[in-house]
């Protein structure tokens, strides 16, 4: 089940809804929470569930251990036990084939091994659990339950933004101020669902038309069939595919970010912010600060600085940076082009911090042109688990294939999604809330409702029923960051 399902929108999220606000206090609110959740992740994989509480029993446990432990080795110890148990079960269940592989020929057994669903978010919190709780910015929790519950709760379990427990702890366990901002959590919900169904959808559709459905891309089998169709893209088509696949990739994981945040709201829960505009940045520094924040910020404070971050000799230095860039790739799955991805980054950054931060702040439009190119690029990178598919669209880009520029087709294809490309590079801008924001001040300068009420009802209700209709036979509903 996800968000931007009509299943999800108009039965289980009124239902949950209902049954949370039904109950009379706190506690009991929290169980119907963690049964909804958990319903909400068997609907895809009921055997996983018990891999979910399994890993939340571990670090329960372990927490419980850490918390109680006289000495600081034996504290060391149980955090080395359960970040060892969390890193084994993901290391079975995402990178075991990538493992297999560098060893030779993958066993067939490994081959069918299914990914769990948001594997890499619950592991990644579960893990700032059990740290916080060794770092003593934390309560160890006595409820399994509890601890069940934060691993679980529906609404960023499957795809984030990764949620501290010492972030989220206080609301979830102590007090809340529940009913406040249902209106603005119904409309960040409807935001991202319009997002999600009138502009991430159809943009990931172009891209696949232009430059291969993932399922093909990612088939051996088909590699030569891909390379030709590859080969047979005009440099216009090929600029078109790359741009509608870095739109989608945007909007389609912000949407979900958008929903999990509004859905939040809803209960009382303020889960943090995950993207704040990354295309409008004029570096990669800036761009990694804007966006999937949650984990970029879980890498450096988890990561990054215990290794001892950029307060060391240069050589440690970039040996830090390498790691964290490393891992960042590899979080993002199984396959040796997201190894490349995080290492693609990591030049990038050092780069900057060297150099190109001194060269681009005299320019103001040539660094953004940068930043924007440089993420493109990865993004192609990125799409594709054979490097050889990317290499083949970076240098279409530039016609080093002696492809054409445009032919009518490749034409035909940009005037019918020209208005599409438009409204989605205007959603990946702060325009539309700098927008909102000044309607807003200026009416209550005027003593006026008009907005408000706009903005806080008629919006998202016309949001609402524009992504109903899209959604309606629409086949075409992925989250890319399901995968992960």
């Amino acid at each position: 089940m996800v968000f931007s399902s009509l299943l999800f929108v108009y039965a289980f999220l009124p239902l949950s809804l209902l049954a949370y606000y039904l109950c009379p206090d706190r506690r009991s609110r929290n169980v119907a929470l963690l049964v909804f959740s958990l319903i909400f992740y068997a609907w895809g994989e009921p055997k996983y569930v018990l891999l979910l509480m399994f890993m939340a029993l571990s670090s329960w446990y372990c927490a419980l251990r850490i918390e109680r432990s006289e000495y600081l080795e034996t504290a060391r110890m149980w955090v080395a036990i359960s970040v060892a148990i969390d890193i084994a079960l993901i290391g079975f269940f995402k990178y075991a084939p990538l493992f297999c592989s560098i060893f030779g020929e993958v066993p067939a057994f490994v081959q069918r091994i299914a990914l769990p669903i948001g594997i890499s978010f619950y592991t990644f919190q579960l893990m700032t659990y059990v740290v916080d709780v060794y770092r003593g910015d934390a309560r160890a929790q006595d409820s399994y339950w509890n601890v069940l519950l934060y691993a679980a709760l529906f609404h960023q379990c499957v795809a984030g933004p990764i949620v501290r427990y010492k972030t989220l702890a206080h609301e979830l366990f102590v007090s809340r101020k529940e009913g406040r901002e249902i209106l603005p959590g119904l409309r960040r919900f409807s935001v991202g669902l319009a997002k999600k169904a009138l502009l991430a959808n159809p943009c990931g559709a172009l891209a696949d038309q232009l430059l291969l459905a993932s399922s093909a891309a990612s088939d051996p089998a088909l590699f030569a069939r891909n390379l030709a169709s590859l080969q047979g893209l005009t440099v216009l088509e090929s600029w078109l595919g790359a741009a509608a696949y870095m739109l989608q990739i945007y909007l389609d994981f912000s949407a979900y970010s958008d929903m999990a945040i509004g859905m939040g709201w809803m209960l009382g829960f303020h889960y943090p912010e995950n993207f704040n505009y990354p295309y409008v940045s004029r570096s990669i520094t800036e761009f990694w600060r804007r966006w999937h924040m949650s984990l970029s910020t879980f890498f450096r404070d988890y990561v990054y600085i215990p290794l001892g971050g950029n307060r060391v000799s240069m050589p440690r230095w970039l040996f830090n940076l390498f790691v964290v860039w490393a891992l960042t790739g590899l979080w993002h799955g199984a396959s040796w082009n997201f190894v490349l991805w995080g290492l693609y980054y990591f030049v990038f950054l050092v780069a900057e911090k060297l150099l190109l931060k001194k060269v681009f702040g005299k320019w103001k439009v040539l660094p953004h042109v940068y930043a924007i190119f440089v993420v493109m690029t990865g993004w192609i990178l990125f799409r594709f688990t054979d490097v050889r598919l990317a290499w083949q669209v970076f240098r279409n880009l530039f016609a080093l294939n002696g492809n054409r520029f445009s032919d009518f087709i490749s034409v035909t294809v940009l005037e019918n999604n020209v208005f599409l490309l438009a409204v989605s590079i205007f959603a990946c801008t702060p325009l539309a809330k700098r927008f909102s924001d000044s309607m807003a001040a200026r009416c209550r300068e005027e003593g006026s409702m008009v907005w408000e009420i706009a903005r806080t009802c008629v919006i998202p209700v016309l949001l609402l029923l524009l992504s109903t209709c899209a959604l309606v036979g629409d086949s075409y509903n992925p989250f890319i960051y399901f995968q992960f």
